[in-house]
C-alpha cells in the first residue's frame, strides 16, 4: 500500500502545472478516492488538496522569487484564475503578496515533498473485529460541530453538557442492537477532514424502536463494519486508536474504509480520567 502511495506522490508531482485527477490517483493507489483521502491524511497529517496546493504554492513561489516570467504567467500556471485569487494564496502561505516577495526577495515558505516509508514499531497489537449487519438507525440528539483532530472538542463537550440526562435516560431504553448504549456517531464529514470543517454528531442509540417525537433519525444502509477496542486516558487513547486504524491497521489489512456514519461507544471512569472505547468504522474489502 505505502508503495502505491508513493506512486500517487510521482503523479502529483508531475501534474502540479496542470489537473490532478483525483480518480487517477485512487487508480494508482489500487483503493476508491475515499479510502485515499482517509488515509493520506492521517499518514500525511493534513489532507490531500491542502499538499497539493501547499506543493503548488512552493514551485510558484521560486518562480516569483526567479523573475523570470509575470505574476499572472504565474498565476495560471499554477491553477489560479485571476492574479488576484493567486495573490490571496500566495499570502496565506508565505505570509507576503508575491509583488512584494519579488520586490524585497523575501524569505518564503516551503512544503517539502512527502516520501511515506514503514516503521515497524510491534509494541502493541490492535484488538479489532469485522462484521457485517443489517440495515439500522440512529436515533438521537443531533449538532453540526467543528473537527477537532486533537484535544478536546469544545463543541461537543458544550453540546453534550446541554444535554438534558433525563432525555438520553429515555434514549438509552431504546437501545437493542451494538453497539449497546448511547454512542457518539460523527456523519457527513467534509472529504478533506481538514480541521475546523464541519460535520454531524449524534448522541444517539442504535435501534429497531420507532423513533420519539423530536428525535434525530439516520438510516444506516446494510454494510461490514470493522470494530476496535482500546483503554487508557481520555481523550487522548481514542484520538490515538483512530490515528492507529489509519496509519496501521488499514495498510495492513485487505479493507478499506467506506462513506457512512462512524460510531463510538464509550464508557469513562469514575473520575473521567480513563476511558473504554469501542469503534465502528464502515469498511469494504479490497478489489482484487
Amino acid at each position: 500500500m505505502l508503495e502505491r502511495l508513493n506512486q500517487t506522490l510521482e503523479y502529483i508531482e508531475s501534474h502540479l502545472d496542470r489537473q490532478v485527477d483525483g480518480a487517477e490517483l485512487a487508480r494508482i493507489a489500487a483503493t476508491s478516492e475515499y479510502h485515499l483521502r482517509r488515509m493520506f491524511s492521517a499518514l500525511a497529517g493534513m489532507p490531500l488538496s491542502e499538499y497539493v496546493r501547499r506543493r503548488r504554492l512552493t514551485l510558484a513561489g521560486a518562480e516569483v522569487l526567479a523573475g523570470h516570467e509575470s505574476l499572472l504567467e504565474i498565476a495560471v500556471r499554477y491553477g489560479y484564475g485571476s492574479g488576484e485569487a493567486f495573490a490571496r494564496a500566495f499570502r496565506a502561505m508565505h505570509g507576503v503578496g508575491p509583488g512584494e516577495a519579488r520586490r524585497t526577495g523575501a524569505a518564503l515558505v516551503s512544503q517539502p515533498r512527502l516520501t511515506f516509508r514503514l516503521t515497524v514499531e510491534g509494541t502493541s497489537s490492535m484488538r479489532y473485529r469485522v462484521v457485517d449487519r443489517p440495515d439500522f438507525s440512529v436515533v438521537g440528539l443531533k449538532a453540526r460541530v467543528p473537527l477537532v483532530h486533537a484535544g478536546p472538542n469544545q463543541a461537543i463537550i458544550d453540546f453534550v453538557r446541554g444535554t438534558d440526562p433525563q432525555v438520553l435516560e429515555r434514549l438509552e431504553k431504546l437501545s437493542d442492537q451494538e453497539p449497546h448504549g448511547i454512542v457518539a456517531v460523527c456523519d457527513d464529514l467534509d472529504p478533506s477532514r481538514a480541521e475546523g470543517t464541519e460535520l454531524d454528531y449524534y448522541q444517539a442509540v442504535i435501534t429497531s424502536a420507532a423513533a420519539p417525537e423530536g428525535a434525530a433519525i439516520l438510516p444506516v444502509r446494510a454494510g461490514t463494519w470493522a470494530v476496535f477496542t482500546t483503554s487508557g486516558p481520555a481523550p487522548q487513547a481514542i484520538q490515538e486508536l483512530w490515528r492507529d486504524v489509519f496509519t496501521q491497521w488499514f495498510p495492513s489489512n485487505p479493507y478499506r474504509s467506506r462513506p457512512g456514519p462512524e460510531i463510538l461507544r464509550t464508557r469513562m471512569s469514575a473520575d473521567h480520567t480513563e476511558a473504554d472505547a469501542e469503534l465502528w468504522l464502515p469498511v469494504e474489502r479490497e478489489q482484487g
